[in-house]
């Protein structure tokens, strides 16, 4: 019998480096004690490597307990059920904890020495890959983002004592995709973020977010470079598509572009697709900039845009949420200078590399991101949407006319940040 060495060697090398790039469960121990039963012990010395799978990833590890540190594991994509213990018999833990492109998963959860305390959350992991042989068109800014590798990838903020970690893929959740530009996007970067990165906060199990959204995308590029085509082949019935376009699109001049050409059509096909695949489609009006008046209240800066969305949502028959009454409102009662603390406004030298000022009237930062957020939610529930039920139990409540204080909300720091503006405005 001829023995085929190069099958066995093809063979030997995708079990040894593939292996981990189809494992869809882990389970971890970070103490040095006894090591529970079923799990991987793993010590602060134990650096992300890719043929392992699993590690502490960007130079960081959980030995130096108040700094940020970073977990990555290797896994394919889809959703991820996600369990951590935290806590320590002789330490306080606190702890704020993002996933991939700093999203907000767990905010300020404290454990009092002694006590250890569980939480469950749900990640989606995606890939650029589309099950037809296409690829999803990224852009180079996109190539060395968190949310586009191979890895799912959790950031430990504040004081963690991280014990026990759980992953393992989930097939039943209902996945909310994201459709949207730089407003929606998850930013990988300080000071900049977008509300699709802080809605993950307040939803349990039951309820993935999906963020397909980029910067400076219109409904047309979105189209063009083969998100919605994406969105489509993993989306399954009952799963939601929300779409928030705008501020981009507003500056498309061709003869066939406008609000109630271009736009008005494009957002149809997105509902038309959508309802196709048994998914419920959620039109969303684009975020104010912050644009005041010399009466020092908010002023429309997208033209008829807005409307026509809400006459989209009217004539298709789906739940509309009006982000950009609400947001008027939000800036409005935050003020004209003070609305500034929820955009990308900080002095020079405010970051490294940051010689000049930024003053951005469309970018939130993190505060702003959070109660814009809060506004989607705000929505969900005026909308009555089914997805309302899987609302975080601890939901704090919220009304645009009154935000939270800028001055009490807690934001601990990612360690990377970034002085170039997303793109679009």
């Amino acid at each position: 019998m001829m023995i085929n060495f190069r099958l066995i060697f093809a063979l030997f090398v995708l079990s040894s480096t593939g292996f981990a790039q189809t494992k869809t469960a882990y389970k971890f121990d970070f103490s040095m004690g006894k090591v529970a039963k079923g799990y991987t012990q793993v010590s602060s010395n134990d650096a992300f490597i890719a043929a392992k799978g699993y590690g502490f990833d960007f130079g960081t590890k959980n030995s130096n307990l108040n700094s940020p540190f970073y977990f990555s594991m290797v896994v394919p994509e889809g959703n991820y059920k996600v369990t951590l213990t935290l806590g320590d018999v002789k330490e306080t833990s606190e702890s704020t904890v993002k996933a991939e492109s700093r999203r907000l998963m767990l905010e300020n959860v404290k454990a009092k020495a002694g006590k250890y305390i569980t939480k469950t959350f749900i990640v989606n992991v995606k890939n650029k890959n589309i099950s037809d042989g296409q690829v999803v068109g990224l852009k180079t800014r996109e190539l060395n983002k968190l949310d586009w590798d191979d890895k799912l990838t959790l950031e430990f903020d504040l004081q963690t004592r991280l014990r026990k970690l759980e992953i393992c893929k989930v097939e039943d959740q209902i996945t909310v995709f994201l459709a949207g530009n730089s407003t929606v996007v998850n930013q990988d970067d300080e000071p900049w973020a977008s509300w699709g990165q802080m809605v993950t906060r307040f939803f349990k199990p039951g309820v993935a977010i999906a963020n397909h959204a980029e910067s400076g995308l219109t409904l047309g590029s979105f189209l063009g470079s083969r998100r919605l085509t994406k969105i489509l082949s993993v989306m399954k019935p009952g799963d939601y598509l929300f779409i928030e376009f705008g501020h981009n699109d507003q500056k498309d001049k061709g003869p066939n572009d406008g609000a109630y050409k271009s736009y008005t059509e494009r957002l149809k096909t997105f509902v038309r697709e959508v309802k196709k695949k048994g998914g419920i489609p959620v039109i969303i009006t684009s975020t104010s900039r912050r644009s005041f008046g010399t009466d020092g209240k908010i002023e429309n800066s997208l033209g008829d845009f807005p409307e026509a969305a809400r006459k989209v949502a009217a004539a298709e028959k789906v739940a509309l949420i009006d982000l950009n009454v609400m947001t008027a409102e939000l800036f409005n009662a935050l003020g004209v200078e003070p609305s500034k603390k929820a955009f990308v406004h900080y002095p020079a030298n405010s970051y490294p590399g940051q010689d000049k000022a930024l003053a951005d009237n469309t970018h939130f930062n993190p505060y702003g991101a959070y109660e814009i957020a809060q506004c989607i939610i705000l929505g969900i529930k005026q909308q009555q949407l089914g997805i309302a039920k899987y609302l975080v139990d601890d939901l704090p409540p919220f009304n645009p006319s009154k935000p939270d204080d800028v001055n009490k909300w807690k934001w601990p720091e990612s360690p990377k940040s970034s002085v170039v503006k997303p793109d679009g405005n």
